[in-house]
């Protein structure tokens, strides 16, 4: 999927109301053909927009489009204060390299990038996102160490916790972590993804650009064809925030936001340290018999929790091992 969403017929849409190809034709300034014609490119790119004759158009999943100034609206005045930039995107290739090319926030302030829609959305190990335009969230966060922090290693872990808990504040529940960087839905499928881009020097300052992405509402057609792929590379199944647990995008992009802000703040002065035992507390793994899949083979083992730098432990044959993050993928043995 690839292309640039058109917004304006997307606006229209969004009430989930039927509306003739003709009043859509009058409202944007087009033919009738122009309209069909954008209506088949947002099929394209995963929008489940239904048709029928007599009736028009409708979206199948009515949602609220991003605002920056909805989004600012509902920000802390602490936020507020942090905040050197908000943008948002009808589509871009990725959030997080937008940032990347940027200059790097001032220490103690943020960067934020929102989209409808992501080209090349990233995860970990060169898989892709993929979410069509307004389905959930593509979100990516800017931030700038004075020297890394202690525990650095856990950043992706913390970041966790940041979403988990601000989504929680905007309604969701039954919500879990899964080691590295997954938070899982009442289900037990993959919610959300973090990743996390690091740049700069050993010791001096540090640059940091952490993209989350959420799945809010997803096309069936699209979970099943996202499935078949997980389960061929040991991904785990995507779930979506059905309603009614669905909170408006511009409140949860506001509360992530919050969560960012406050959470990087608190991670800079205090490291890992001050989130690893709310991330111990959602572990969806601990105790479980897991597989282990490293570039060199596959462990297999029980998950007992994490060390104090957010390492996965391991136990094989009655010893524990420490997995790094970044390395490697998890499933549950069946």
């Amino acid at each position: 999927m690839s292309g640039t969403p058109d917004l304006a017929l997307l606006a229209l849409l969004s009430d989930g109301r039927w509306h003739s190809g003709e009043a859509l034709g009058q409202a944007l300034g087009k033919s009738r053909a122009a309209v069909w014609k954008g209506i088949s490119a947002l099929r394209q790119l995963g929008v489940d927009i239904e048709a029928a004759t007599g009736r028009g158009y409708r979206w199948a999943q009515p949602v609220e489009l991003l605002d920056p100034e909805r989004i600012r609206a509902r920000l802390s005045s602490g936020t507020l204060s942090m905040l050197a930039s908000l943008e948002v995107l009808a589509s871009c290739d990725s959030t997080s390299a937008r940032l990347q090319a940027a200059p790097a926030p001032e220490p103690g302030c943020i960067h934020a990038c929102l989209a409808e829609y992501q080209t090349g959305g990233r995860g970990r190990r060169g898989r892709r996102w993929l979410s069509p335009p307004a389905a959930g969230l593509c979100l990516s966060v800017g931030w700038s160490f004075v020297q890394p922090p202690p525990g650095l290693a856990g950043l992706g872990l913390a970041a966790g916790v940041i979403a988990l808990e601000a989504m929680e504040a905007s309604g969701a529940r039954g919500l879990s972590l899964k080691w590295p960087n997954d938070i899982l839905g009442p289900g037990g499928g993959k919610l959300a993804g973090i990743l996390v881009d690091l740049r700069g020097e050993s010791g001096g300052p540090l640059a940091a650009v952490i993209g989350l992405g959420v799945n809010l509402s997803l096309p069936p057609a699209l979970v099943d064809g996202l499935a078949a792929e997980a389960n061929a590379r040991l991904a785990g199944t995507p779930e979506a925030l059905l309603a009614p647990a669905v909170p408006l995008r511009n409140e949860l992009a506001a509360r992530l936001l919050d969560g960012f802000a406050a959470g990087l703040d608190r991670f800079a002065r205090s490291g890992f340290a001050a989130f690893a035992d709310r991330w111990r507390g959602r572990d969806a793994l601990s105790g479980q018999p897991v597989r282990v899949i490293l570039p060199s083979g596959e462990w297999e083992g029980i998950a007992r929790g994490i060390d104090a730098d957010g390492a996965l432990l391991l136990e094989r044959d009655g010893e524990l091992a420490s997995v790094l993050a970044g390395d490697v993928s998890l499933r549950v043995r069946g």
